[in-house]
């Protein structure tokens, strides 16, 4: 008689706390504010070239206490030139994926997966044939090019409290250039003269580290 009281305040005693856990879980989770607006700086250190800086701002998600989807936009208004063998000019990012970690009172630590677009005010240039007369009747043109990208990297977070989140990103922004077929002048070595002949170049990925540091307030 004694044993099966005891197993039965035991197995009462265990309800209760796993209901209170339950309770507390999603009370806490229920606290958590949905959103996030942001204000961000970058840093963008491009192979090869400068590290360029810049300023953007994010949205948040909060789907729950662990799992969050974001989108983000930075400006970076300083010129590369000539960076990766490429002129690159004023670059703009655009991001949309998802983070994703632990989340605790006063800090959290996520990873995070960002695909998106980078577009190079610059990004691909070309020799058009000019109607000025001249030397050299080729102009230097350039055009924007606009190239996939992906974010991957880490995300901590300290929470000042419930509606401030400080905020500081790390990774790798893998920015893919797709092929390209321009126009090269050409001197032929018999008559001297000048033409446009066709060259390609093959497509590539490179790998640049990109920094962020920000504030954001939670409603």
């Amino acid at each position: 008689m004694k044993r099966r009281f005891f197993v039965t305040a035991i197995i009462t005693a265990l309800l209760m706390l796993s209901s209170y856990e339950a309770k507390a879980q999603t009370k806490q989770s229920a606290e958590l504010p949905k959103y996030e607006v942001g204000v961000d700086f970058s840093s963008l250190s491009i192979r090869y070239g400068p590290t360029l800086p810049g300023l953007g701002g994010r949205f948040t998600y909060n789907l729950n206490k662990h799992v969050a989807l974001e989108a983000a936009g930075y400006f970076f208004p300083g010129k590369c030139e000539f960076c990766s063998g490429q002129i690159t000019g004023h670059i703009a990012e655009e991001l949309f994926g998802v983070k994703a970690g632990k989340r605790f009172k006063k800090w959290g630590i996520f990873g995070k997966a960002r695909p998106g677009f980078m577009s190079l005010s610059n990004g691909a240039y070309d020799f058009l044939p000019t109607s000025a007369g001249g030397p050299f009747p080729f102009v230097f043109v350039f055009r924007r090019q606009t190239n996939f990208a992906l974010d991957l990297g880490g995300v901590l977070e300290f929470y000042p409290s419930k509606r401030i989140v400080v905020r500081f990103d790390g990774g790798d922004t893998i920015i893919h250039h797709p092929r390209r077929t321009f126009n090269s002048p050409f001197q032929d070595p018999n008559t001297g003269a000048l033409s446009l002949v066709p060259f390609t170049i093959p497509g590539y990925t490179e790998h640049s580290f990109q920094l962020i540091g920000g504030v954001g307030f939670r409603f």
